[in-house]
């Protein structure tokens, strides 16, 4: 599952120290990397171990961008084994240097994965509420593209809940949105969408 997220690449910097805490610094880089090869290799127990250790090296050198790096693997991990509280609260540290940073597009995608989690649990009115943020977003980004793909994720949550009427509300307002790109096929696609959850109340 974690393999569809991004790193915090626009974090990656990491470094620039001399002597002692410069060779330390290079095993929390090579620790990290070491995580994100497990990771890939869906070796979760061992690639938690390396983050971990990645993390601890990171906080020795009040590395705040390799801090972030590291929680946001280690969120991943935790994703993959379905330990999705825990993954909230690695995502969670990893945004809050984010926002220091003032890193909006990192920002997005740990939203992204904190709603994946959310999810998970049925805590919906968390999910909504980062997904809605999301939302504006790209509203604010004038980015319609990213829009549609929120849309559909606050459709398919209030559909979890229940809220079949709003979900088939939200899938008009992407219908409409792609009748004004002149999408039919995809326009057509969501009314019937919004069709097929009104029959079901």
């Amino acid at each position: 599952m974690s393999n569809h997220f991004q790193p915090l690449d626009s974090l990656c910097p990491m470094g620039g120290q001399s002597g002692d805490t410069d060779q330390m610094l290079d095993q929390a880089r090579k620790d990290y990397r070491e995580g994100r090869t497990l990771l890939g290799k869906s070796e979760f127990g061992a690639a938690a171990m390396a983050f971990h250790n990645a993390l601890k090296g990171f906080e020795e050198q009040g590395d705040e961008q390799g801090i972030a790096n590291a929680s946001d693997r280690l969120g991943d991990v935790c994703l993959a084994r379905g330990e999705y509280a825990l993954a909230i609260t690695h995502y969670q540290r990893a945004h809050v240097i984010c926002e220091k940073e003032d890193d909006s597009f990192s920002q997005l995608a740990l939203n992204k994965k904190m709603t994946a989690a959310y999810r998970k649990l049925e805590e919906h009115d968390k999910a909504l509420e980062l997904l809605f943020d999301m939302l504006e977003h790209y509203r604010l980004t004038n980015n319609p593209k990213g829009a549609v793909e929120i849309m559909i994720g606050i459709a398919e949550v209030y559909n979890e809940q229940g809220e079949r009427a709003k979900a088939a509300d939200t899938y008009r307002s992407i219908a409409g949105i792609h009748s004004r790109f002149k999408h039919t096929r995809l326009a057509e696609e969501f009314n019937l969408r919004a069709a097929a959850l009104e029959q079901k109340r």
